[in-house]
């Protein structure tokens, strides 16, 4: 067995591998305008936030439960009178944000090249299955992992079975992510280490405080900056 204090390193994806928020934000806006007849994109987007809230623990997280908080969204703002083309031009940008391709985020490709073969590299992420299996396909990620697990969500009891059964325990792991809420806060919880690397655009349903008081919380700026991170913890 391994000597070092990490030898397992999970990864989230949307966001810390490569680009999703900001194609979420595009089509509200773009859901928006298709309503703009009934309300402004303030209380539309309010709206559609809450039919988000409400649909989670029904559709789960990811497009295809978007795609279906809009059209919802839509028949309550427009109390129940929006017209069969908008719905229709609704599916059209969702399926759109399917189909759209995949943009790797600065430092990813060498910094998971760097420690392949070196650490038990574990991709996960929540959302819908079909979708995320494309993304990392279109990546061209997928080789420098050892596993890929696609979860409904991620909870302390999430990282404590993946890192137990994959590999050394929570102790001897680390998680990387952008959600303080999904990567780091459960992270830690379950005894890994918690490496946040924030973007600039992170879904609201995902913001915590920093748990910055905790022994293995750590903050970098970009992934180019977890090499040394690692290091230091050894």
């Amino acid at each position: 067995m391994s000597t070092r204090q990490v030898t397992a390193i999970g990864f989230d994806a949307d966001d810390t591998l490569w680009q999703n928020e900001q194609f979420y934000r595009l089509t509200e806006r773009h859901f928006a305008s298709l309503l703009a007849d009934f309300a402004d994109e303030t209380h539309i987007s309010a709206r559609l936030l809450d039919a988000e809230k409400r649909n989670l623990s029904h559709y789960g997280f990811g497009i295809k439960g978007f795609t279906l908080s809009m059209v919802e969204t839509a028949v309550e703002v427009t109390e129940g009178r929006v017209p069969a083309g908008v719905i229709a031009q609704i599916l059209d940008i969702g399926r759109d944000l399917l189909r759209h391709p995949v943009e790797s985020l600065p430092h990813v490709h060498e910094t998971l090249e760097a420690l392949a073969g070196r650490y038990f590299l574990v991709m996960i992420t929540k959302g819908d299955l079909f979708d995320q299996e494309r993304k990392l396909a279109q990546s061209g990620l997928g080789d420098y992992f050892d596993a890929v697990e696609i979860v409904s969500d991620k909870t302390a009891v999430t990282y404590r079975r993946i890192f137990s059964k994959l590999a050394d325990g929570p102790e001897r792991a680390m998680m990387v992510g952008n959600s303080l809420k999904s990567d780091i806060v459960p992270a830690i919880a379950a005894g890994s280490y918690g490496i946040f690397v924030p973007h600039e655009l992170t879904w609201v349903l995902e913001h915590v405080e920093p748990p910055v008081e905790a022994p293995r919380f750590r903050q970098i700026a970009h992934l180019g900056e977890l090499h040394s991170i690692i290091e230091t913890i050894g």
